[in-house]
């Protein structure tokens, strides 16, 4: 499977110009960032608490519909070793019910160490402890989108 595709592994037909929001679903939180029309910035947004889907689904759909989305990329919890895992399984199963909730394309983005880096960049930003830990979630969404985009014009 390549870094983005689309969740029924078709490549991506990524709609351009247009806004696209991101997705890091962990299981408290979900980590969601936007990027600018022509996707030129990225920034993250406060998470997204995980609850039930129906919230989810619903606070997904204001977001998308407020940034008027033209897609949702979702982060792809691949092993170090690139193959897929039940996370990933899951992930890819909760990407389908995005997609056809929203009736929006979906892409999948490899999220490897995107943990990591948005851990990097917090503590440069020289934040708390307990400011890192509330903005982590979407600082990571805002890498698998950043990711995502250069992907996708190196493509």
């Amino acid at each position: 499977m390549t870094d983005h595709t689309t969740t029924d592994g078709r490549s991506p037909g990524i709609p351009f110009p247009g806004r696209l929001l991101a997705l890091d679903l962990g299981a408290r939180r979900v980590g969601v960032a936007v990027c600018d029309e022509m996707r030129l910035s990225v920034r993250a947004l406060p998470a997204i608490r995980r609850s039930s889907w129906k919230k989810l689904v619903s606070e997904v759909a204001r977001l998308a519909e407020q940034f008027g989305a033209a897609g949702l990329v979702v982060g792809l919890p691949l092993r170090l070793d690139g193959t897929e895992g039940d996370a990933a399984l899951e992930t890819r199963r909760l990407a389908r019910n995005f997609e056809l909730t929203l009736r929006l394309p979906v892409h999948m983005q490899d999220e490897r160490l995107t943990s990591r880096a948005a851990e990097e960049v917090l503590r440069e930003a020289k934040l708390s402890d307990a400011e890192r830990a509330a903005r982590i979630d979407s600082e990571a969404a805002a890498t698998i989108l950043r990711d995502f985009i250069s992907r996708a014009e190196g493509s």
